[in-house]
């Protein structure tokens, strides 16, 4: 599409919560000062060979309205006080969101695990006839959108996106393409995820993956990923509409792109990231040669990090060598489902 007919989008308001701090300014100022949020496991765990993990310290629930507590996981809870602050550094009080035409969507990878454990454990280890009665609204994978939605009385479009570790990605695309089909005045978009659980930790260690003491994206001697827990959500809205309200303007969503390998259920290939960046490119209108920095997906994992660099190699050619590329997952860890919107905030 020409420029001049295409939809702008802007983003007006952040907001975060992880192992580097329970606010998006916290989490910057941490990325900045190249701060590590991966520690010793609060809580030892039998039989768990896992010994560090990106666990969010002092999280306070009491933003939350108290008789919503009992309904939600803890990822809902995340994605909750992010969806906060979002909102109030995008000046959004309530009057403006009555008047507005507000929705959410929020990307989970997994489900609200913490949830899924108690369920086993309730029933398998303390002998109880069943789980809570909650606890399937509790550990669903649109129950972050919902409870957003809910606790900030948003009636636009709400739903969840569940894609890996690409969910808050896809998400953010997806609200953004709310507002270019005219849905929605403003979007909330990110992700959430909890996997620093049991369960979680033991599904991870079949596959052989995680890190024995750090995350080490693109080096040598990296060794595997460290789950987190973490949420992040960003306020998304039309240029039109922003300027109108006087929004503070954080930047702008020049373009997205979407793609699948259609390849290996495990190992990924080169062409699927490669067709992704191609197509986020041609459709923000840029050329390789002006980029200057790209958030790796940078897991730390041998695998990943090969194929990713010779993705980056394919794309942007002999501009590569100018490029800062960079994983912020060495500091707050692998959030699954909410990465994407954590490294947002990096961006």
């Amino acid at each position: 599409m020409p420029d001049d007919q295409r939809l702008r989008i802007v983003v007006t308001g952040l907001g975060g919560i992880c192992s580097l701090g329970n606010t998006a300014p916290d989490i910057w100022a941490a990325m900045a000062a190249g701060r590590c949020g991966i520690a010793p496991l609060s809580a030892a765990a039998d039989g768990i060979r896992a010994h560090v993990a990106g666990e969010i310290a002092g999280f306070d629930e009491g933003a939350i309205d108290q008789q919503r507590l009992v309904t939600m996981a803890l990822y809902s809870k995340l994605a909750v006080v992010a969806a906060g602050e979002a909102l109030g550094s995008a000046r959004l009080d309530q009057a403006a969101r009555e008047r507005a035409r507000i929705g959410a969507v929020m990307g989970v990878a997994v489900w609200g695990a913490d949830t899924v454990d108690a369920c086993y454990r309730d029933v398998l280890v303390e002998g109880k006839k069943r789980p809570h009665i909650l606890s399937v609204p509790r550990a669903m994978p649109s129950a972050p959108s919902g409870q957003i939605s809910m606790n900030f009385g948003l009636r636009g479009p709400v739903f969840g996106v569940t894609s890996a570790c690409a969910s808050s990605n896809h998400a953010i695309c997806a609200a953004a393409d709310q507002l270019r089909l005219g849905r929605a005045d403003i979007m909330l978009a990110g992700g959430a995820e909890t996997p620093v659980t049991w369960g979680m930790f033991k599904v991870w260690e079949t596959l052989r993956v995680l890190a024995r003491e750090a995350c080490r994206p693109f080096s040598a001697d990296r060794d595997g990923l460290v789950l987190a827990d973490g949420a992040g959500v960003v306020v998304l809205e039309r240029l039109d509409h922003a300027l109108a309200r006087n929004a503070p303007i954080l930047a702008e969503l020049a373009g997205y792109g979407i793609s699948a390998d259609a390849g290996d259920l495990l190992s990924p290939n080169v062409e699927g990231p490669a067709s992704a960046m191609r197509h986020c490119l041609a459709d923000s209108s840029l050329s390789p040669e002006e980029i200057d920095y790209i958030n790796a997906h940078g897991t730390g994992t041998k695998a990943n990090d090969k194929t990713e660099t010779q993705a980056i190699r394919k794309v942007f050619g002999a501009h590569a060598a100018s490029l800062s590329v960079s994983s912020t997952k060495s500091m707050h860890g692998h959030a699954l489902g909410a990465s994407g919107a954590l490294e947002m905030i990096a961006c």
